[in-house]
């Protein structure tokens, strides 16, 4: 380890009573060290350099976060309210373990609970693992030990002791993944808040199955990504408690304005997800052009787009505005005055066996749809809506599942429209009579795809341009699904300018290739949906 010259002491006093160490030399490993000691030292460094360095920070920070867990762990243990103020945390003049945890870290109240969850989680599968230890051992010792000669025969032999064996919690393999050094705590914390706690309905055993599959996967995913994934894997193995889970965040529901001593008010609020949604629909329609959202072709709303990335205010200050602007406006807002053309509106979908349709219940003025998974005529899709059944679905662009009541609600407001999926994914086709894609087919491609279909991106639908595989113009390509396939604006134009392309199989995969300036193999990288209710098929 490398002794870095010390920082200067936050201005900041603790909580408690008692003081800590005023300031502390920063320790880093060697390795990370030898990177450089400045920023100056870290911009001299090649291409290669900064990528081979920020993985090495990123495994370094990951076995100094497990520790941080670890030590969590043990500062709760010798903080728990049992103890009274001999605890440890009682001891400093701090009312909580998580308030001194704050203090010596300068961490947010959120990575204090973040660490405490994790550390809890790891020490019950430690305390586990140790206590099935302990009892093989001893077990081995009472085999070993021959009997006793000479002894009494009209006595009973005796039997030593065995300490029970515990049986390791479901979540033992996050506690080893730490230990191995290649899961992070965000990743650990995802799966833990994601899968959530063991009830009547879900088993130990069900967990323990989920969480097998998802550390399998969770190497190649971000720690959001990896909560999206495990809280619609507990949704899909825990149907019964959607509802539950729904009014639960619905009744969490707030919002609260403060008077600050400037005369300045401040707002916070928390809102349940389908109206979270909505607000997040409306914000992302403001702001969207400064933002890196889709192009406009519409002369007026290029103009508005335009417009908005001339505003002199900042996105902050134009995004305040506009929910002032729509507050005085109300339910008479002219949505052309304050989001351009765009209304604002919360997709919703759920997925069904074959030959049954998918329900999609927009809020707001976007068309609703039905999918069905095989073709069919106009008159049998009609048909198979009008005998419809819905079954609990997502949020579109997240992995918050609704239950059936929340899709008939808004069905009420909205109706369906029905589009048609094929076996590889094709359908609702234009030809060549339309370049552009329609409405319909906009909401068949947010579905099918989940939004930019580049890899590793996470823009939602509503970012996203439709591109077309063959060139309209240029190459005679046709309208049609099986054509078109969701990108972002950085993403469609990166494609362009780079010469990426865009193939897709007789299977209905689409393969990403590389441009021989980047890779002279060109080798194909197969795309796949960022729908998370199209993973599920378990």
């Amino acid at each position: 380890m490398t002794t870095l010259p010390e920082s200067p002491a936050s201005p900041d006093q603790p909580h408690g009573g008692a003081s800590l160490s005023a300031s502390a030399a920063v320790l880093v490993p060697d390795a990370v060290a030898a990177l450089g000691r400045s920023s100056a030292g870290y911009d001299a460094l090649s291409d290669e350099q900064v990528l081979a360095g920020q993985v090495l920070i990123a495994d370094s920070r990951r076995a100094l976060e497990t520790c941080a867990a670890w030590m969590a762990a043990t500062l709760a243990r010798r903080s728990r309210p049992e103890l009274g103020g001999k605890g440890l945390a009682a001891r400093k003049d701090y009312r909580s373990p998580e308030d001194l945890l704050q203090t010596i870290s300068g961490s947010s109240k959120g990575d204090a609970a973040k660490l405490f969850a994790v550390g809890r989680l790891v020490a019950e599968a430690d305390a586990a693992e140790k206590a099935t230890r302990e009892a093989a051992e001893a077990q081995k010792l009472i085999d070993e030990t021959p009997p006793l000669d000479g002894a009494v025969p009209d006595l009973p032999p005796v039997e030593q002791p065995v300490p029970p064996a515990a049986v390791p919690p479901w979540h033992a393999p996050i506690g080893r993944a730490l230990a191995e050094g290649w899961l992070s705590v965000e990743k650990a914390d995802a799966l833990r808040k994601g899968l959530g706690d063991l009830d009547k309905a879900i088993t130990a055993e069900k967990l323990a199955s989920a969480l097998a599959r998802l550390l399998a996967e969770a190497r190649t995913l971000n720690a959001d990504q990896l909560f999206k994934r495990a809280r619609r894997v507990r949704d899909v193995l825990d149907e019964a408690g959607i509802a539950a889970r729904e009014k639960a965040a619905y009744d969490d529901r707030s919002l609260r304005f403060y008077r600050l001593h400037t005369g300045q008010v401040r707002m916070v609020g928390l809102f349940a997800p389908e109206d979270g949604e909505y607000l997040m629909q409306t914000y992302d329609a403001i702001t969207s052009p400064r933002r890196g959202g889709v192009r406009f072709v519409d002369k007026e709303q290029a103009a508005w787009a335009k417009w908005v990335q001339d505003d002199p205010r900042t996105t902050e200050q134009l995004t305040a505005d506009a929910f002032l602007a729509l507050t005085k406006l109300g339910v008479k807002a002219d949505p052309k005055r304050i989001a351009g053309g765009r209304r604002p509106a919360v997709r919703m979908v759920t997925i069904r066996p074959r030959s049954t349709p998918i329900s999609i219940a927009p809020t707001g003025t976007a068309p609703t749809g039905t999918v069905t998974a095989e073709a069919s005529t106009d008159a049998e899709a009609e048909s198979a809506t009008e005998a419809l059944t819905l079954e609990p679905g997502v949020i579109e662009g997240t992995a918050i599942t609704v239950t059936t009541e929340t899709l008939e609600r808004n069905l009420c407001d909205t109706g369906l429209l029905a589009i048609t999926f094929d076996d590889h994914g094709s359908g609702v086709d234009l030809g060549r009579e339309q370049r552009t894609f329609s409405p319909a087919q906009r909401a068949a491609l947010a579905i099918r795809d989940g939004g930019c279909m580049w890899p590793g991106c996470d823009r939602p639908p509503s970012w996203t341009e439709t591109h077309h595989i063959q060139h309209w113009k240029d190459d005679t390509g046709e309208t049609n699904l099986d054509g078109g396939i969701l990108l972002c604006r950085a993403d469609h134009l990166r494609l362009h300018n780079e010469h990426w392309r865009i193939t897709r199989d007789d299977r209905g995969r689409y393969w990403l290739t590389p441009p021989p300036g980047l890779d002279p193999e060109q080798t194909p990288i197969l795309l796949t949906s960022k729908n998370p209710i199209l993973r599920d098929t378990d």
